[in-house]
C-alpha cells in the first residue's frame, strides 16, 4: 500500500487526488492547507491528519519519517507559482511528487528541480491526464505516420465569475495567465500528437482570453482560450458555460467524455513507475513561459474568435 501526503487539500482538483489514492488502494496520512475547508476529506481518509500551517506539516512529516512511517508521495495541489517549492520540499522529505499542472511557471525552474532529482535520488511526476485520454491516444496513433501537415484549431472557452479575478488564479505572477492556467493540458496534448513546436506566435494576450499559433512537426496549430462567458458561440450561450473545440483538417474531434477517470489512471500509471516525468513535462512549459514574452503578432492566421475579441 503506497502512503500520502498531500499539499493544497481544500483546492479544487485536491478531490480528485484523494479519490486517485483510494481508487489505487493508497492511504492519505497527512494534508495541509492554510484553508480549513477540507470536509471532503472525510468522503476518503478520515483518519489522516490536517494541518493549517505548513510549518506545522513540515514537522509531523520529519517526526513520521523519524519514526520510520515512509510517506511514498507527496501530492501537489497548490497555486502554481507554489509547485516549484513544494517539489523541493517533497524529494528532501525522502518522497517522490506528484504535481499538478503547471509543475513550473518557466522552463528554467525544471533544470533546477532536474538537480534536486539527482542530489535526492527522488522523483517528480505531473499529472498530464489528456496522454492517457482514449480519444487522444487514438488521434496520435492515427497521425504518428501521417506524411501530410494537418491544419488545427483549438478553442476553449471556460467562463469564470469575479472571485476568479480576486483569488490567485486572477493574478499572472502566480498563475501564469489564462495560456498557463487553463492551457498548459491543451499545448501538452497538441505537442504530443503532432510533435515537438518550432514555432511560436502570439496574437492575443490579456486578462481574460489569450490566443497564438503554433507550427508543430506535423501540423499548424490556432488556438484561443478564454474565460469571458461573452465570448461563447450563440449556440451555447445560456444553455452551458465551457465550450470545447478541436477541429484537425476541419473535422471535430470528440473527446468530451472520459475525463472522470483520468486522474485516477494517472496514479496508477505513476504507481507502476510509468508517470510523467520532466523530460515529457518540458515541451508544455516551454510554449506557456515563451508564449507570456511573446511580442503580439497579428496575422491573417489570427483564431476567427480572436478577431471578433480583437475588434470588439
Amino acid at each position: 500500500m503506497k502512503t500520502y501526503g498531500l499539499i493544497g487539500a481544500a483546492g479544487y482538483i485536491a478531490p480528485r487526488h484523494m479519490r486517485a489514492m483510494a481508487d489505487t488502494g493508497g492511504k492519505l496520512l497527512a494534508a495541509y492547507d492554510p484553508n480549513d475547508s477540507v470536509g471532503i476529506m472525510d468522503s476518503h481518509f478520515p483518519d489522516a491528519d490536517f494541518f493549517k500551517e505548513f510549518e506545522l506539516f513540515d514537522r509531523h512529516v520529519d517526526l513520521l519519517k523519524r519514526d520510520g512511517t515512509k510517506i511514498d508521495y507527496i501530492a501537489i495541489c497548490s497555486p502554481n507559482h507554489l509547485h516549484d517549492a513544494h517539489c523541493r520540499f517533497a524529494l528532501r522529505a525522502g518522497a517522490d511528487a506528484i504535481c499538478e499542472k503547471p509543475l513550473v511557471l518557466n522552463s528554467p525552474d525544471i533544470d533546477g528541480l532536474a538537480e534536486i532529482e539527482r542530489d535526492t535520488g527522488r522523483r517528480i511526476a505531473t499529472i498530464l491526464q489528456l496522454r492517457l485520454h482514449p480519444a487522444i491516444i487514438a488521434l496520435r496513433e492515427r497521425f504518428a505516420k501521417s506524411n501530410k501537415r494537418h491544419k488545427v484549431d483549438l478553442t476553449y472557452i471556460t467562463s469564470r465569475g469575479r472571485w476568479y479575478y480576486a483569488s490567485w488564479k486572477g493574478n499572472d505572477a502566480k498563475s501564469g495567465g489564462v495560456a498557463t492556467n487553463i492551457g498548459v493540458h491543451f499545448f501538452d496534448m497538441l505537442s504530443f500528437v503532432f510533435g515537438p513546436v518550432s514555432r511560436n506566435e502570439a496574437h492575443l494576450r490579456e486578462e481574460e482570453r489569450a490566443a497564438g499559433a503554433l507550427e508543430c512537426e506535423r501540423a499548424d496549430v490556432s488556438w484561443f482560450l478564454s474565460l469571458d462567458r461573452n465570448d461563447l458561440p450563440e449556440s451555447v450561450k445560456g444553455k452551458k458555460t465551457t465550450f470545447r473545440s478541436i477541429t484537425v483538417d476541419g473535422e471535430e474531434v470528440e473527446f468530451s467524455e472520459g475525463f472522470t477517470d483520468l486522474h485516477t489512471r494517472s496514479y496508477e500509471e505513476i504507481v507502476a513507475g510509468r508517470g510523467f516525468g520532466l523530460d515529457e513535462v518540458r515541451p508544455s512549459i516551454d510554449i506557456v513561459s515563451t508564449f507570456r514574452t511573446a511580442p503580439i503578432v497579428r496575422s491573417n492566421g489570427v483564431h476567427v474568435f480572436a478577431q471578433r475579441a480583437i475588434h470588439r
